[in-house]
């Protein structure tokens, strides 16, 4: 699951880069377009968060681990969306 959402962010990310051309506006898309992946991934999170709410045990760990993994990917999705806008602000 994890190897398909990182295969549609970076898949977002070249097309969004692939566009050119709009300048403040490519790099409005690019951003939220990473907000948009940030946000999807953030609600995986919570949702497996409240699936180890109700397990028990290795269970919970488990899915608990998932969820902060997925968080973490979410912030670096974010991240990666903003340093490409600026680049794309910058070349500009």
């Amino acid at each position: 699951m994890k190897l398909v959402i990182k295969a549609l962010a970076i898949s977002a990310f070249a097309t969004l880069s692939a566009c050119g051309g709009g300048g403040d506006s490519a790099a409005e898309n690019i951003e939220a377009a990473a907000d948009n992946q940030a946000e999807s991934l953030e609600m995986q999170a919570d949702n497996l968060m409240e699936q180890a709410d109700n397990a028990t045990g290795a269970e919970a760990n488990m899915l608990e681990n998932e969820a902060t993994a997925l968080e973490n990917e979410a912030s670096n999705v974010s991240e990666a969306g903003e340093n490409q806008a600026e680049a794309v602000d910058d070349a500009n």
